[in-house]
């Protein structure tokens, strides 16, 4: 089966697709080398339509699919990208689109599915309750099943990146791609191996999620979790895609939460880009260990930016915690006038913002007469909030940071 993923079909693929998909952009990123010690080249495929690559290879395959194949209908199992990207082509090709989403979806990506043609059936609490569901209607419909990775004619549409971004910058060495079920790593790392056979690659994955880590280590470990990164969180990944995989990556590694959010955090700051959890994992890898990068040319696919805007709100919120320009102090106090505002008289000296105070008094270990106070706040940087604390313990009182869980 692996012959049937090749740099010829992923060449054949971006001579069907390359008109009816956007050519994204491969750019030099100037402030992320320097953070790293790399060369970033950044290929935006969060500006595709469905802002999204998953467009590539679901085109692809609608593309191999005959006319009468397009009018009886298509179907496939996605709550993400897959969805989205097989809607919009599959009804621009006149093509019925049927997406089976699990009923714990949120109402978002079932609209931004079916805004773009996509007929949604919600059935089962997990995803792989709806892929069983979608495989009955395949048989019981007479549809055509597509499937979001595991098929050779959609990894041979998401090789068709790699083509675009060697294209555009000849010397990269060096890949670091996000999996889920494998499909952008197959195709990627095909077509960079058969155009530069040194080319080094790198698997992501999320912490939460080792699904291909485990597999091609021969490890069992969990999968589960809530993380940024759904768009890659597969517990079991794909068996076509899985052998290729084996074969091209040099290497996958794990990142975890607080460097996914972190990745999200500074591309939107530095590129003023939006990018999803799964999308910024190429990134993460980068910035969790950049000696590993150094001096490489190393080709990074925002592969998504999709992503929830209240989800996007909490990541660079948090992210601000971590540098020190936000925190929330829990203090001790007595219960009796004037209590706070001495402490707000402290704020104040060190010219402290306060955002936010909440009042415990209840539901405490002290004494009747003493309370918690928790204080959000907001400082210049690190250095004047250790200031603030400093002041306010030489002041006697007991001041305790609440840590964010960086798992």
């Amino acid at each position: 089966m692996s012959e049937s993923l090749s740099i010829e079909t992923i060449k054949f693929a971006h001579e069907r697709i390359r008109d009816s998909i956007v050519k994204t952009p491969t750019l030099r990123s100037k402030t992320l080398s320097d953070m790293t010690g790399a060369n970033i080249f950044l290929k935006f495929e969060n500006l595709q339509f469905t802002a999204a690559y998953k467009e590539r290879g679901a085109l692809n395959a609608l593309l191999n699919l005959s006319e009468e194949q397009l009018k009886r209908g298509v179907i496939a199992a996605s709550a993400g990208n897959h969805a989205q990207g097989l809607s919009y082509h599959g009804t621009r090709l006149g093509a019925p689109v049927t997406i089976v989403m699990p009923k714990t979806t949120p109402a978002v990506k079932i609209m931004q599915t079916e805004a773009v043609g996509g007929k949604v059936v919600l059935f089962g609490e997990k995803y792989d309750d709806a892929y069983n569901h979608s495989r009955h209607l395949e048989k019981e419909l007479g549809l055509i099943f597509i499937h979001p990775f595991d098929d050779p004619l959609v990894a041979s549409g998401q090789g068709t990146v790699a083509l675009e971004m060697l294209e555009a910058v000849p010397e990269l060495d060096c890949f670091a791609v996000p999996i889920g079920g494998g499909g952008l790593l197959s195709g990627v790392g095909t077509a960079a191996r058969a155009i530069n056979p040194a080319m080094e690659l790198i698997g992501v994955q999320s912490r939460l999620y080792p699904s291909m880590y485990a597999k091609i280590k021969g490890e069992t470990l969990p999968c589960e979790g809530d993380t940024l990164a759904e768009g890659i969180a597969v517990k079991t990944p794909g068996e076509f895609t899985s052998k290729i995989i084996k074969k091209v990556a040099d290497d996958i590694v794990l990142v975890k939460e607080s460097e996914l959010e972190n990745a999200v955090s500074l591309l939107l700051q530095i590129e003023k880009t939006v990018v999803e959890g799964a999308g910024a994992a190429g990134l993460a890898a980068v910035l969790a260990d950049p000696e590993r990068y150094k001096g490489k040319n190393v080709g990074i696919i925002l592969c998504g930016g999709n992503i929830d805007t209240r989800l996007l709100a909490n990541v660079l919120l948090r992210d601000l915690a971590r540098s020190g320009r936000l925190a929330r102090l829990r203090l001790t106090l007595q219960d009796r006038p004037g209590a706070l505002f001495k402490v707000m008289k402290l704020f104040d000296e060190n010219n402290v913002n306060i955002i936010e105070i909440y009042h415990q008094r209840i539901f405490t270990t002290l004494p009747a007469k003493g309370l918690i106070t928790d204080i959000e706040c907001e400082a210049r940087d690190s250095k004047q909030l250790e200031r603030l604390v400093r002041a306010l313990e030489n002041s006697n009182y007991k001041v305790q940071r609440v840590q964010l869980h960086d798992g």
